[in-house]
């Protein structure tokens, strides 16, 4: 009766093995990629000023065509479509402004984000030993079919990217034209 257990157990094991071997199944993706213009690639940021009561929110979201739409205010719905707080103070705090850029321009924007370690996976999960912060940086993107989508203060796992990030909000609100 062992015998019937062990064979399959072995030869599920062994194909395993082989199948890994020969390149059936990535142990790791490469995070560091050259970042191609699609239109299918994307990135999104929120950012809050946690100092100041209410909560100062803005929220970037880009798309790899060029449509970047900005939303900012106190309101919870620049960061969640789906708040339901409709009864607060700052329901309608919110203001939304939509902007067209040049794609290879966000290609460039990706890129730099890309080579800052945004899709560095092995990063993510170490703490800062500082207790508090007064910002908050949260980002989710899809770059060349690589994800990340974490709600992670970007200040505790990695304050250069964070930066790197809070400069991509800059660049978007209150543009110069």
């Amino acid at each position: 009766m062992c015998k019937r257990i062990v064979k399959p157990f072995v030869a599920l094991l062994v194909s395993a093995i082989l199948g890994v071997l020969a390149g059936c199944g990535p142990f790791w993706v490469n995070p560091w990629i050259t970042v191609k213009e699609s239109h299918l690639n994307w990135v999104e940021i929120h950012y809050y000023n946690t100092k100041r009561n209410p909560v100062n929110r803005i929220s970037v979201f880009i798309t790899g065509s060029g449509h970047v739409e900005l939303k900012k205010g106190t309101s919870e719905l620049v960061s969640n479509d789906f708040a339901k707080k409709y009864t607060s103070d700052t329901w309608r705090d919110m203001k939304t402004m939509r902007l067209t850029c040049d794609p290879s321009h966000i290609q460039d924007i990706f890129q730099n984000l890309v080579n800052h370690g945004i899709l560095d996976k092995e990063k993510w999960g170490k703490r800062s030993k500082k207790k508090e912060f007064d910002r908050f940086i949260a980002v989710k993107c899809n770059i060349s079919n690589h994800t990340y989508s974490e709600k992670e203060n970007i200040f505790e796992v990695d304050p250069d990217l964070a930066e790197i990030l809070l400069d991509v909000v800059r660049q978007f609100d209150n543009p110069t034209l």
